[in-house]
């Protein structure tokens, strides 16, 4: 017997390319696995990439991605595709970071979802860009991100 809860994925076990942007980007969703319960999913992107909107520079991040699914789970392949097509978006840090989490709000609509955008200097100062939905349910074993803060040299 064939399981069939995937066959409507368009990317996963394909050949997929890099979206053009993240407009264009096909975010995927399945059934959260253990609906119900409070469990954490974390996705980290060490090397996300996007463009400053007016000199065109690469703007690079580490992004932390924590959310409680409620009836869905992103598939990684798609939100993968999705991160990576930022790649040639202009847009300001806080702008990227809060349209990959609303994008991912929108999607699951989880229980609760986090992120954290740990910006690397560019002029000197580093930006970290924090949201969330709102407090995480009691009792939720939350870990630390993990991105300590830049300290440049010292």
């Amino acid at each position: 017997m064939t399981d069939t809860r995937y066959d409507a994925l368009q990317q996963l076990g394909r050949e997929s390319r890099m979206p053009d942007s993240p407009e264009a980007a096909v975010l995927e969703r399945v059934a959260a696995p253990s609906q119900g319960k409070n469990y954490v999913v974390r996705f980290t992107c060490p090397e996300f990439t996007s463009l400053c909107p007016i000199t065109g520079q690469p703007d690079f991040a580490h992004i932390v991605i924590d959310y409680i699914p409620e009836s869905w789970i992103v598939e990684s392949k798609s939100l993968k595709l999705y991160l990576g097509s930022f790649r040639n978006h202009g847009a300001f840090h806080e702008a990227c970071t809060l349209m990959i989490a609303e994008r991912l709000v929108d999607l699951l609509t989880p229980r609760w979802l986090r992120i954290g955008a740990y910006w690397y200097p560019r002029g000197g100062i580093p930006i970290d860009v924090f949201w969330q939905t709102g407090a995480p349910p009691e009792g939720t074993f939350l870990p630390d991100q993990g991105v300590p803060p830049y300290r440049g040299r010292g």
